[in-house]
């Protein structure tokens, strides 16, 4: 098939390889052509905008990312919605907002596309590992022809209900990570006060009921001092606002998700934007000055 897809950073790369290598044709879009070179080489075809993708491909996927870069891919003047072509679904993969899903489709349909909602969970490893999450909001039948695609890219694949059910979903994961990132850090902390060989605390509590994705393959990452991007800080506190803005409007408060999204600031403050998450142990080892 012919696919467009648009954004090839940390995760979006290796996402767009899986499904260059599962023998389709890319048309491919990123602010930093560069970015785009490794699969350009491998046979895929730059493209200058969303909407020169959108003309040339069946599917087009995006994965970039805030909310704002998302709107303008879909609906600015050379976004994918209004290009024309043979398009005829989009498939955001972005963690985004629930109410721009809507939007989004409702503008999509309008011009004969539909549009699916599919946020994933798995960082940059499963992103290589093509072992992502994918949570899927939208049209049930789409869902099930774009199945194939997903599978280049994930293990774990589920149709969560209509537009925005995907997006929520991944709000459920994203509160759900930030509590136990800041469990992880303060662990970890508590060991390297009292002297503890850090390692040996993740391999013994990695493996009982404090067991976490986080605590088993960024624990050691933050042992070692590697903060090195597998998702960014300042990609996660835009996804944590976005989790708040959603919870206050049904009325929920999660004071939790407020506390780490505060710390998180404090990281970004520091300077490390741009580093991956587990660098919340930076603010918490200066607020303990160590």
């Amino acid at each position: 098939m012919k696919i467009g897809w648009i954004g090839t950073g940390v995760m979006g790369f290796s996402m767009a390889g899986h499904v260059q290598d599962g023998g389709h044709d890319l048309y491919l879009y990123n602010r930093t052509q560069k970015k785009t070179e490794g699969l350009v080489k491998r046979g895929g075809h730059w493209c200058a905008s969303p909407a020169e993708v959108a003309r040339n491909a069946e599917i087009v996927f995006t994965i970039v990312g805030h909310p704002r870069d998302v709107e303008e891919v879909y609906l600015g003047e050379e976004g994918i919605i209004s290009a024309g072509g043979m398009c005829h679904t989009v498939v955001d993969m972005t963690t985004s907002s629930p109410q721009l899903a809507l939007k989004i489709a409702e503008e999509s349909s309008k011009h004969g596309i539909i549009s699916l909602d599919a946020p994933v969970s798995g960082g940059d490893l499963g992103a290589k590992a093509a072992t992502l999450a994918i949570m899927v909001g939208g049209d049930t039948n789409a869902f099930e022809r774009i199945l194939p695609l997903l599978q280049l890219m994930g293990k774990v694949i589920s149709h969560m209900g209509g537009t925005g059910a995907g997006q929520h979903t991944k709000i459920c994961n994203q509160i759900l990570v930030a509590g136990t990132m800041i469990g992880v850090c303060e662990s970890l902390l508590y060991a390297s006060r009292l002297g503890l060989d850090e390692q040996s605390v993740i391999d013994v509590i990695g493996k009982g009921a404090a067991s976490s994705w986080l605590i088993n393959n960024l624990g050691p990452k933050i042992v070692r001092s590697d903060y090195a991007p597998g998702f960014f800080v300042e990609h996660f506190i835009k996804d944590m606002g976005i989790a708040l803005d959603e919870a206050a409007a049904c009325d929920l408060s999660l004071p939790g998700l407020s506390l780490v999204r505060q710390m998180y600031i404090a990281v970004k403050g520091q300077g490390h934007g741009r580093l991956g998450t587990q660098a919340l142990m930076i603010a918490l080892r200066k607020l303990n000055g160590i």
